[in-house]
């Protein structure tokens, strides 16, 4: 079953030592840090930050079970869709000290973490495509969060590297199988090895994560047709 790739790991320690991540490298950048351009199109590392201090808003009504109510409120207001509300967060905190922002987001992320953990595992969180178990949601807050500390370029100690690859494409793997996705993805020991249409790549683990991330770069030679088969966490 899809659900035994995730079995031996604890998506809550995850969650905590991708936020730490992030919160160590936010709190160590000067002016320029913060306007780097990130992986994300058009945004900068402190338009990543406003996205994730944002996106607290859905995380605490998927708590609160008031995930319905917000949708309403975001349509009242013309906001439509993933990527308006993405785009409307980074809007609304241009304007702000960043370090408000960053105490925003330390805060109600740490409150999101906190109470995820505290509901436990198999516990049923409400979500925009209905309940949904709280582990298998605070998998996909890691991987999303493991993707944000790449984009803005947050270090990763060569003591954890091959343990956050593993749990990563162990992620991948179980959402295309929960998306039922028309790909073929076999894992060996170091590799990922995908197949759709006739079409087939061998790819080793970090480019396997960044395609399921939707960030492999455009020099890659993988077929167009296998990374958008592939892609299903962005």
């Amino acid at each position: 079953m899809a659900d035994d790739l995730l079995k031996d790991f604890n998506p809550f320690d995850i969650f905590d030592a991708e936020a730490a991540r992030l919160d160590r490298h936010f709190s160590g950048l000067d002016d320029a840090g913060w306007l780097r351009p990130s992986r994300c199109e058009g945004w900068s590392v402190r338009d990543v930050l406003a996205h994730l201090a944002g996106e607290e808003l859905y995380n605490h009504a998927c708590l609160d079970g008031t995930v319905e109510d917000l949708m309403d409120q975001l349509s009242d207001a013309g906001i439509g869709g993933y990527n308006d509300f993405n785009e409307w967060c980074v809007r609304e905190r241009r304007a702000l000290p960043v370090h408000e922002v960053l105490a925003e987001w330390r805060t109600k992320n740490g409150e999101t973490r906190e109470r995820m953990r505290e509901r436990g595992r198999h516990a049923m969180l409400d979500t925009m495509a209905g309940p949904y178990p709280v582990g298998l949601q605070a998998f996909h807050y890691d991987s999303e969060y493991a993707t944000h500390a790449d984009d803005v370029g947050a270090p990763v100690g060569e003591d954890e590297a091959d343990d956050r690859i593993l749990w990563r494409v162990a992620v991948g793997r179980f959402v295309l199988a929960e998306q039922d996705a028309k790909v073929q993805v076999d894992q060996t020991a170091d590799e990922i090895f995908a197949a759709v249409d006739g079409v087939t790549a061998n790819l080793p683990y970090p480019e396997f994560v960044e395609a399921t991330v939707g960030r492999s770069p455009a020099s890659h030679d993988l077929d167009p047709r296998i990374a958008s088969a592939l892609r299903c966490l962005a």
